[in-house]
């Protein structure tokens, strides 16, 4: 899609509802039994996924970045807006290739390709910008001991003693389910909502 498309009325208010679906969802939270509470699972990026199909990998990038605009808006930080890059960052890292790769490959298993090489990034991406950015800018900006974020860990995972077993038994796997959960609900309702997507 070119960036004159793109920015249509017409994408520019599929994106704007999107997002506002998304960012609705953003809020539906539950953490997972093996990660830390401050780590919830939310399934918005199933949403921009869909719309990443639709739209292309622009269009997915502008959705994570206003939805957590959004969200910040709604609910504020805790963070010092760590969190919020953090949730921009990984989303873009999981939509971004899915769409780039979908974009050439619009067939089952080319969508299976792109959301398996969109899962595969999260886990990659999501592992460095935790280990290098996330939570020593937690630590530095919003005060939290790094050894009270690990205490935390450990209470539901005693496989985590340091940042690095943090890093391998509690945030790989949680985003390794999320991208699994938010790519199979993709691949079963983008097909059935794709002739609203394309209108």
């Amino acid at each position: 899609m070119n960036k004159t498309k793109l920015f249509s009325l017409h994408n520019m208010t599929k994106i704007a509802i999107l997002t506002a679906i998304s960012a609705v969802i953003m809020l539906l939270e539950f953490p997972l039994p093996f990660a830390p509470s401050f780590y919830e699972l939310d399934l918005s990026e199933t949403v921009i996924l869909m719309g990443g199909f639709a739209m292309g990998p622009m269009a997915a990038v502008m959705m994570e970045l206003l939805k957590n605009i959004l969200n910040l808006l709604m609910n504020g930080t805790i963070t010092a807006g760590v969190g919020e890059f953090a949730n921009f960052a990984m989303g873009c890292a999981l939509v971004v290739p899915a769409a780039v790769i979908y974009k050439y490959k619009k067939t089952i298993k080319g969508a299976i390709l792109a959301l398996c090489v969109g899962v595969l990034s999260l886990v990659v991406v999501g592992a460095f910008v935790n280990y290098f950015i996330m939570i020593p800018a937690y630590v530095a900006l919003a005060g939290f001991p790094l050894d009270a974020i690990l205490g935390m860990a450990k209470e539901v995972n005693p496989l985590v003693g340091s940042l690095e077993s943090m890093i391998v038994f509690a945030v790989m796997p949680f985003n390794l389910v999320k991208g699994i959960i938010c790519s199979v609900l993709n691949l079963l309702l983008y097909k059935r909502l794709s002739k609203i997507l394309h209108i």
